[in-house]
């Protein structure tokens, strides 16, 4: 038997012994997921000292090869970006590109969410009390919020097109859950950190079920590093308005 005859026999084989699989429910074995787990450590951008709070440092990992990434679909869960007490909750948001946010508003008074920066860029116009929006966070990039009544009021959307991601918790500690084995690329984002720091932290590795863990991932913070912007029409905020004279909720 020459070798392409070789070939198709196998291949017939295989398919034969898949087909038995499937008609006796057994499925064909996968390699197992991994949790995946790293240490982040904020460090002081001036004097280079730890940072209390190492929480809101993003992680996330990106297939290269070897693995197969689940389809970037939106998550089941309801997301939301509630707007109280002049504020945004939460302050910082991950979701996945065809992720819809809501943006309720339970403030008395009216509000106006927009973006006009990376990620996406949208306009909620005013809306009261009560009520609320939605976003389709389409395409993966940093989103900034703002509101054009409010201007202490900002929150982050990171907008990712990999399920593989976490936000770390005040001791720095992350974790990534179901990743299947292979070779990745790690990139980290936060918001008191510059650019070109963080990409100096981005890496490629590859992940196992014997090797599944990042190390420690110093992130340097720049103290001055704050998000100044002018409101939607690229103009300076007026004198903030007072609430009441805005909208008294029934």
């Amino acid at each position: 038997m020459d070798r392409r005859n070789q070939r198709t026999m196998a291949r017939l084989l295989l398919r034969g012994w898949l087909l038995c699989l499937a008609v006796l429910g057994v499925r064909p074995p996968v390699c197992a997921q991994v949790t995946v787990t790293g240490q982040v450590v904020l460090l002081n951008g001036t004097s280079g000292s730890p940072v209390s709070d190492a929480s809101q440092v993003v992680v996330w990992l990106t297939t290269l090869s070897g693995a197969s990434a689940k389809p970037p679909s939106p998550p089941r869960q309801e997301l939301r970006l509630v707007q109280r007490h002049k504020s945004f909750e939460p302050h910082l948001l991950v979701v996945q590109a065809g992720s819809l946010v809501q943006f309720p508003n339970d403030d008395p008074f009216f509000h106006n969410v927009f973006s006009l920066f990376e990620g996406k860029r949208f306009d909620l116009g005013l809306y009261e009390a009560g009520s609320t929006r939605s976003v389709l966070f389409d395409k993966p990039g940093i989103c900034y919020l703002f509101c054009n009544i409010h201007p202490e009021m900002s929150a982050v959307v990171v907008v990712l097109q990999t399920p593989y991601y976490a936000i770390s918790d005040r001791a720095g500690q992350i974790s990534i859950s179901e990743v299947p084995p292979g070779r990745y690329e790690v990139e980290i984002w936060n918001e008191r950190s510059l650019a070109g720091d963080l990409k100096s932290l981005t890496r490629q590795l590859d992940l196992s079920e014997s090797a599944h863990f990042l190390g420690t991932i110093p992130v340097r913070t720049n103290p001055n590093q704050m998000m100044a912007h002018k409101n939607k029409y690229g103009r300076d905020y007026d004198n903030p308005t007072p609430p009441s004279s805005l909208y008294t909720q029934p």
